[in-house]
């Protein structure tokens, strides 16, 4: 804000607080002390911290790890040093006997309203949910099994709730606005970090974020934020990714059909919808990636120009690609919409795919509509999720609460999520964080990067990934710290053990090369 512009405002502000001051002091003692009742009964309650630290042992690679799980809260405070959130994390850490040298992972889901539950319950921590692959969990009683698949072995690990969901609460006069946003957000995950460094004595750790679905947008503008703040960062890890949210918006834009292409593929390979079906799904999706960058964006763009000849030909091809009749791909203007395949791809089953994972399969009631009821994927998990979590948090953890554990707080959080950015960001239609992280990665040219994505992905497609990583701008010495993985899976990769074990050996390679040898 130029400073002509702030003189003003500035002046008025003090005018209305020299005018609030005064208009209070000519109150009655008896009204004051009324108005201060009134304003602490509506306050939140603000728990005292605690934590509650449990000793265990995992074997990964042929060896057994000794750890201490530390299930807890921190509180973080505002400008005028008032409680705003108690923030719910369980750390696991490994005393090697250099702890102050040992790295340290900070882990969080998306959503925006979602908890930590996926990726703590799932993928890298020292317990997960035994998942089948690409089958829905059975019903209760769920299994829970040690992970050897751990990256103990690599980094100490901070799972986090954001505020609002899990155990993290907001307390004493907080209100919503000041975290539902994406600077606000970042700004609170900032303060917890920086608390549960400085009070854990971490500040000389090697540091690395982790954040699945919106979690990577959170990576990209905290891992800024802290590092202008003076914290620095060894690499941060994306998975499943969303950068740039015009490829969700409804913005008319070509490049939402072109980066979703590829998955749309994918999920029609899985489900023996392509022609002459390739037997290796790498080599076939390197050539729809080839198709969707030259010949269909070159389509698109031609718009109510293209000729009846040309539409045919790539309507044509678009079919041998992702499994739907040329006719419908024509009537659709060459444009499949995420929703739409998914209700189509299968309609002659009277089946759907998911959109969190496109190899699960749903059952609509109307065989007949234009898009999906619900996601099978979703379904397919979430009641194994939570229960397993929380009996794993009282018997192992021993930590218990008296108000339930929120999966997620979506008709809250993310009804209410404040999508504009704060000064300095310029305007957009639709979010876009990119520009923060390579910001990032130009302050310290020694961050690195690694993208992890599923093949059948449809809320964050892997080819949408790769373009917006491939676009920051970035100069060759600094593009060339940005890592990819590819897996047969989808949003949570880990549902599929044989993946989770890729992405496992992909990231023991990357933690290796992300911190300095001693």
């Amino acid at each position: 804000m130029h400073k002509k512009i702030l003189a003003p405002l500035a002046l008025a502000l003090l005018l209305t607080l020299g005018t609030a001051v005064h208009a209070d002091d000519d109150k009655p003692a008896d009204a004051k002390a009324q108005s201060d009742k009134d304003s602490k009964k509506d306050a939140l309650p603000i728990p005292p911290e605690r934590s509650v630290m449990t000793k265990h042992s995992l074997r990964i690679g042929g060896r057994t790890i000794n750890y201490k799980a530390t299930a807890g809260t921190l509180l973080i405070k505002d400008d005028k040093d008032k409680p705003t959130v108690s923030f719910f994390y369980v750390a696991y850490t490994v005393d090697d006997g250099k702890p102050s040298k040992r790295p340290v992972t900070f882990m969080y889901n998306g959503g925006p309203g979602s908890s930590s539950m996926w990726l703590h319950m799932g993928s890298f921590g020292p317990v997960r949910v035994a998942n089948k692959g690409d089958q829905p969990i059975p019903p209760p009683p769920y299994q829970t099994v040690a992970n050897d698949d751990s990256l103990l072995d690599k980094t100490d690990l901070v799972f986090i709730d954001a505020p609002g969901t899990g155990y993290s609460q907001l307390v004493g006069g907080a209100e919503g606005k000041n975290f539902y946003g994406i600077d606000q957000d970042a700004d609170a995950f900032a303060k917890f970090i920086t608390r549960y460094v400085s009070t854990n004595h971490r500040w000389n750790s090697p540091k690395f974020l982790f954040g699945e679905s919106y979690g990577t947008t959170r990576s990209a503008v905290l891992v800024k934020t802290l590092q202008e703040q003076g914290m620095e960062f060894n690499g941060v890890v994306l998975m499943s990714s969303i950068l740039d949210f015009n490829v969700w918006a409804s913005t008319g834009d070509d490049h939402a059909f072109i980066v979703n292409l590829p998955t749309e593929a994918a999920i029609a390979w899985y489900h023996d919808k392509v022609p002459n079906k390739p037997a290796d799904i790498a080599s076939f999706l390197a050539s729809v990636r080839q198709f969707a960058n030259t010949d269909y964006t070159l389509a698109l763009a031609k718009g109510d120009a293209i000729t009846s000849a040309e539409a045919d030909r790539v309507a044509n091809q678009l079919s041998q690609y992702i499994g739907l009749s040329p006719a419908y791909i024509k009537e659709a203007n060459l444009r499949i919409d995420p929703s739409r395949f998914r209700k189509e791809l299968l309609r002659d089953q009277r089946r759907t795919v998911g959109r969190l994972d496109g190899r699960f399969v749903g059952i609509d009631p109307d065989a007949a509509g234009e898009n999906p009821e619900g996601d099978a994927a979703s379904d397919a998990a979430t009641g194994a999720y939570l229960a397993a979590f929380n009996q794993y948090a009282s018997e192992q953890l021993k930590f218990n609460e008296e108000h339930p554990y929120l999966p997620n707080n979506y008709g809250v959080i993310n009804r209410g999520w404040d999508w504009k950015r704060t000064e300095g960001h310029g305007f957009t239609q639709a979010p876009y964080v990119g520009a923060d992280l390579a910001g990032a990665m130009r302050r310290n040219p020694h961050l690195k990067v690694f993208s992890a994505n599923g093949y059948y992905d449809l809320a964050t497609p892997f080819y949408a990934t790769q373009f917006d990583l491939g676009h920051l701008g970035l100069e060759p010495s600094i593009s060339k710290n940005i890592e990819f993985g590819f897996y047969p899976s989808g949003h949570m990769i880990y549902f599929d053990v044989n993946a989770l074990k890729q992405v496992k050996a992909d990231l023991s390679r990357f933690y290796d090369e992300a911190v300095p040898k001693s």
